[in-house]
């Protein structure tokens, strides 16, 4: 893509989803920042201006229809084409470990609101502005959407499910020139951290089984995959999964 390529990150006020936006920025794009905190949003726009690209920022509840529209509407008002969306989101509880037996229907509405709700209103929303540019559509998944994770039976719902979303939308779009992917991350994040704080044995567990040793970096080791999924290098790439996991995850 060139230097005219507009694209959009959902939650992107932090962690892997500010990596993705700085990776983009990095390219001399033009990287909107839809996030529910205008100040962090605005925050992390700035740094996409300073790594050479042109940030800029929106409010955008991704559970919100109206929220969504409003915030692809405001994107091509502006810049005057989309050319990819990376919806990156996730319920504020992902990290907080609950068995399913004690997960309440309001926990579970909040994961599926976010990240599965989510990903259907930006598809819907987005839709004729990619077929328009022939852009991308990435969703970010986790490897527990493959192999499940115990005491986060409802991220691990949500993240599979998007997965079957995201190849469906591959099938559908693919005859108007979109190309739709996952990214399935793990990153050094917030989000990452608390779950380490809230369980210990799972940062041992995790790292434990890493041949890389290490999480990844959300700019540097993340961020230039999401950017290859829309980018043209990836022309001939849909309906597929990318891990971005050092190997931890033995299923792809």
């Amino acid at each position: 893509m060139s230097a005219d390529t507009v694209v959009l990150v959902t939650g992107a006020s932090g962690g892997v989803g500010r990596g993705i936006a700085l990776a983009c920025g990095q390219a001399g794009w033009t990287v909107w920042i839809a996030a529910r905190r205008a100040d962090a949003a605005a925050a992390v726009a700035d740094e996409v201006d300073r790594a050479g690209g042109h940030g800029r920022s929106i409010v955008c509840d991704v559970a919100d229809p109206g929220s969504v529209r409003a915030a692809v509407a405001a994107v091509v008002e502006r810049d005057g084409r989309l050319d990819g969306v990376v919806h990156n989101a996730t319920s504020g509880l992902s990290p907080v470990p609950s068995v399913l037996a004690t997960l309440s229907a309001a926990d579970l509405h909040s994961h599926v609101s976010v990240s599965l709700r989510g990903t259907y209103l930006l598809a819907v929303a987005a839709r004729p502005h990619l077929a328009a540019s022939r852009g991308a559509y990435v969703v970010l998944t986790s490897e527990a959407g493959f192999e499940g994770k115990a005491k986060l039976p409802a991220y691990a719902a949500v993240k599979a499910a998007q997965r079957g979303l995201a190849r469906t939308l591959a099938r559908e779009w693919g005859a108007d020139g979109i190309r739709v992917n996952c990214l399935a991350p793990l990153a050094a994040t917030p989000a990452m951290e608390a779950a380490f704080a809230n369980e210990p044995a799972m940062a041992e567990r995790v790292l434990g089984r890493n041949p890389l040793g290490r999480l990844g970096d959300a700019t540097d080791d993340i961020g230039p995959v999401a950017r290859f999924l829309l980018g043209p290098e990836s022309r001939f790439v849909t309906g597929n999964t990318l891990m971005a996991d050092g190997a931890s995850c033995p299923i792809t």
